[in-house]
């Protein structure tokens, strides 16, 4: 069985995470995706919340289950059995950024290997820290967060 993991924050869940997970569908048997905890961000949606805006935008498919972990990604991938890491790519910056903690996962853990789907165009300038930052100006964020996201959003106002 083909099983992935997509690690990431998610705060919040955006347009460029859900074109990234559909793309990558076709190509795996099941997909976890994977809220890391990281000591060093602090996030503005609770893990809580995120965890719940990824089980209702991917509801209707159950090839996708979403859970948070703690320590290495790899660790992570051996408790969920992925012998894969999917992550995207917007700029020629992130592919040497990712490709660095790829080659790191790949020391650790020779068995799984990073699978890198670059953005789709339309996808490239939405980047959760952005969005974080048009948010705390009580700007308008529609337009890169999935339906869901945005009510749920749009509710705490």
């Amino acid at each position: 069985m083909r099983i992935c993991l997509f690690p990431g924050t998610f705060d919040p869940v955006t347009l460029g995470h859900t074109d990234i997970i559909d793309r990558a569908l076709p190509l795996f048997d099941k997909l976890v995706i994977g809220i890391g905890r990281n000591i060093n961000k602090k996030p503005m949606f609770t893990e809580k919340q995120r965890l719940k805006w990824l089980r209702e935008i991917y509801k209707d498919n159950p090839k996708v289950e979403a859970l948070a972990y703690d320590g290495l990604t790899v660790d992570c991938c051996n408790q969920v059995g992925a012998n894969f890491i999917l992550r995207g790519i917007r700029y020629v910056n992130d592919f040497e950024y990712e490709k660095a903690i790829a080659d790191m996962n790949r020391s650790i853990d020779k068995k799984i290997e990073t699978i890198f789907l670059t953005c789709l165009p339309q996808f490239t300038s939405v980047a959760s820290t952005l969005v974080r930052d048009v948010l705390r100006n009580g700007g308008d964020v529609s337009q890169f967060l999935p339906h869901v996201v945005n009510l749920s959003i749009k509710k705490k106002k």
